[in-house]
């Protein structure tokens, strides 16, 4: 696949805060990439270097092989670009937005314009200043959407979404990448990153900590087993990879890291299993595995 996206030992200092701190990051074509960490982690920092609003410090930031800084604006129009955070113009309609937009970015596929409106649920007749939180994203959104883009970057683009809605986004996303289309997804909310991205890339502190694919991430995790026995379940302080052990009566709950299940299924069966009940890891099991030493 080729590499639509760049990061080479990216560092943005402000004065003598470093933001962040030799980011390594490719996203390739047709892929959706999630992009999570904290709010001040460094996400929308990294995001307005690629969109040429921020100049590195040091390293290389490219898309579509041109620099990110000194060809941002041929760069831009291949790209559309969802805020977490939609600041329209009060006095203008919500169509009034859309069409200004798509017209920026010169594209006029009405037809496209008119599903989205339509699958989005939005009254495009409302002033802007009407409009809430939710409704101010489904513009950005629609704009965004109606645009054949080769890259969509989305910095928390479902923020002030309604459950329905966010379901409509996913669809559209997938949608997207059926199409070839590339996108970074820029997001606190792991569920939806977890359904969506192909790679995910963790970010704390301005630093990328952790990146793979789905299954390789989770393979770093830990499932969590609830185990009921005939026999006192002894001996699992014994086994490497066993975590959080608590006991309930004949009721044992203990976390397993996944290399360890054969041993660990092996071991409690010869204590006369009543009752087994797993849970698989999650992609939040990782993300708090990072980010449990740190005050919230």
């Amino acid at each position: 696949m080729m590499s639509l996206v760049e990061i080479k030992g990216l560092t943005k200092k402000f004065h003598h805060f470093t933001a962040l701190d030799k980011i390594d990051l490719n996203l390739n074509e047709g892929e959706i990439y999630g992009f999570i960490g904290l709010n001040g982690a460094g996400k929308t920092t990294t995001i307005r270097v690629l969109l040429g609003l921020l100049k590195a410090t040091e390293g290389e930031v490219t898309l579509f092989g041109k620099d990110a800084w000194k060809d941002a604006v041929m760069i831009h129009k291949r790209i559309a670009y969802v805020p977490g955070e939609a600041n329209l113009w009060p006095n203008l309609t919500g169509g009034q937005v859309i069409d200004l937009f798509i017209e920026m970015h010169g594209n006029s596929n009405v037809a496209r314009r008119d599903e989205l409106i339509q699958r989005f649920k939005l009254d495009p007749t409302k002033k802007c200043r009407a409009y809430s939180k939710g409704n101010r994203q489904k513009i950005a959104l629609i704009a965004a959407f109606t645009s054949n883009a080769d890259l969509y970057i989305l910095d928390e683009p479902t923020s002030g979404l309604d459950p329905l809605m966010e379901q409509i986004f996913q669809e559209i996303i997938l949608e997207l990448k059926q199409q070839g289309k590339s996108i970074l997804l820029s997001s606190h909310i792991l569920s939806e990153v977890e359904k969506l991205c192909d790679r995910v890339a963790i970010i704390r502190e301005g630093k990328i900590i952790e990146t793979g694919t789905l299954s390789e991430l989770k393979h770093l995790t830990r499932s969590t087993f609830t185990v009921e026995t005939q026999k006192p379940l002894v001996g699992l302080t014994e086994i490497k990879g066993v975590q959080n052990i608590s006991q309930k009566g004949n009721s044992w709950e203990f976390q397993v890291d996944s290399e360890k299940l054969p041993e660990v299924i092996s071991h409690i069966s010869q204590f006369g299993v009543l009752k087994l009940e797993s849970s698989a890891p999650t992609l939040e099991d990782l993300f708090m595995r990072h980010y449990k030493e740190k005050s919230f």
